[in-house]
């Protein structure tokens, strides 16, 4: 992964090198030479650090160059941290903020002695700028270049920030057949056993988790079942998790959390969805099969998988599969469109041909259809769809919808690149407050700040 977020550290150091406040109170005494080396070369890093991220996925000496920059990008935003507070240090001496102890406050913190500061911070700065010119030098030997992008063009169409979020009655209506087959599964052909396992099938991005949601919200089953519950699995299948999650409970003694599941589907007709499951261990899922089969008749799991053998491991107690079918192009291209070009009119004719090559390489799945609409939105010229056509590759069972999520990824500006790769600290599956998730941007400066803009607002 080293090929990612390097860019937007390379320009918030930029940016941060060249802050007038590091003028203004002349913290940087002494060490204008290595400011003005790192004004020149950062600048010049930029300009081909797409190339370099691009070509970082497949050339390992690329990759390493890359995680080497990255390192001293964080080192050196560090330092520039430093000087920042000693802006801010001066900047409140110079104002009086300072209590007056009686006594010089430079002689009980010689750390804050100008002279001290200076040989320190100029030690770390110069360590830093000769690993950033090593780094120059090996990027030309990698050959490395600019990727000159189109401009935007207004002579195509106008475009606005509006976008129609009709996509689930789009797969309410492309599933439709589907979604009948499994109401008539559950409430008719299983309304005689104990408790079937049914999984829905499906490489990722399809739409399972969508599905399972129609599924669920059904009138049919509603009424059929008398007890119903949605659990998030993912990649730890935990049965005291999932136990408390179906009883909504938090109860951490292994033997309770199971005794209360028991107690808690007892003689009740359920339906339990257990969405985006990987485990593969049958043992798992007889434990777990062992506290639901106390239940009334006709009762049911619905599973979400994008793993077949994860259905091949529940064979024990499966009696039917679904694999969700790849969404018909009619319905994606509805998806699409109205990520790309919301309710505005365009000239069909001039790009008909690139919607249907977008359409090819969607390869069914709604959420490539998303993510190339929203990345689309933004292009005002034909250049612009061709060059993203040109960076686009296929979706398919293989490659999954990574590939195109990435593009969408690369297409963001570098700030945005930033905020969104520090999602990365969160686990799968949890739930991010948005308040302190814009606090935390805030605190590693990754929010640019223009004139009279609010931090908490452009957050």
């Amino acid at each position: 992964m080293a090929e990612y977020a390097v860019g937007p550290l390379i320009s918030m150091l930029k940016d941060k090198v060249s802050s007038y406040l590091l003028e203004r109170y002349k913290v940087m005494d002494g060490m204008e030479e290595q400011r003005e080396i790192l004004e020149r070369k950062l600048p010049a890093i930029l300009n081909i650090i797409e190339d370099a991220e691009e070509q970082g996925a497949y050339r390992s000496g690329v990759s390493a160059w890359l995680k080497a920059l990255k390192k001293v990008a964080c080192e050196a935003n560090d330092i520039f941290d430093e000087f920042k507070y000693e802006v801010l240090r001066r900047d409140a001496k110079d104002k009086g903020h300072y209590k007056k102890l009686g006594f010089d406050i430079v002689s009980l913190f010689p750390a804050h002695s100008p002279i001290i500061f200076r040989y320190r911070m100029g030690k770390k700065l110069r360590r830093i700028v000769r690993i950033i010119e090593v780094l120059f030098t090996e990027m030309n030997e990698l050959g490395l270049k600019h990727l000159q992008k189109a401009p935007p063009s207004k002579q195509w169409r106008s475009t606005d920030s509006i976008i129609l979020d009709s996509e689930k009655d789009i797969v309410s209506r492309s599933r439709d057949e589907e979604k009948k087959k499994i109401v008539s599964i559950l409430v008719n052909q299983a309304s005689d056993r104990d408790l079937i396992v049914l999984p829905i099938v499906g490489m990722g991005g399809l739409g399972k988790t969508t599905f399972a949601q129609l599924v669920y919200n059904d009138p049919a089953i509603k009424e059929y079942f008398q007890l119903r519950r949605w659990c998030c699995v993912s990649d730890d299948f935990d049965v005291v998790k999932i136990a408390n999650s179906i009883c909504q409970d938090s109860e951490s003694d292994r033997d309770k959390a199971l005794q209360n599941l028991q107690n808690e589907v007892s003689g009740k007709r359920y339906l339990i969805v257990l969405d985006d499951v990987w485990n593969e261990d049958a043992d798992k899922w007889k434990k777990l099969r062992t506290c639901l089969k106390h239940c009334g008749k006709g009762s049911a799991v619905l599973t979400t998988t994008r793993n077949e053998k994860v259905a091949q491991s529940m064979k024990m107690c499966v009696d039917y599969s679904h694999n969700l079918e790849k969404l018909h192009k009619v319905f994606l291209k509805e998806i699409f469109e109205n990520r790309a070009f919301c309710s505005q009119k365009i000239d069909a004719s001039e790009i008909s041909n690139m919607v249907e090559q977008i359409l090819h390489r969607c390869g069914g799945s709604p959420l490539a259809a998303k993510a190339f609409g929203s990345m689309l939105s933004t292009k005002t010229s034909i250049k612009e769809w061709t060059d993203v056509l040109t960076r686009s590759n296929s979706c398919n069972e293989k490659t999954d919808t990574l590939l195109i999520l990435k593009l969408s990824y690369e297409d963001l500006p570098l700030h945005l690149k930033q905020c969104f790769a520090f999602c990365a600290v969160f686990p799968k599956d949890y739930e991010i407050d948005v308040e302190i998730l814009i606090q935390l941007w805030m605190a590693h400066d990754f929010i640019p700040l223009k004139e009279d803009d609010n931090l908490e607002k452009v957050g």
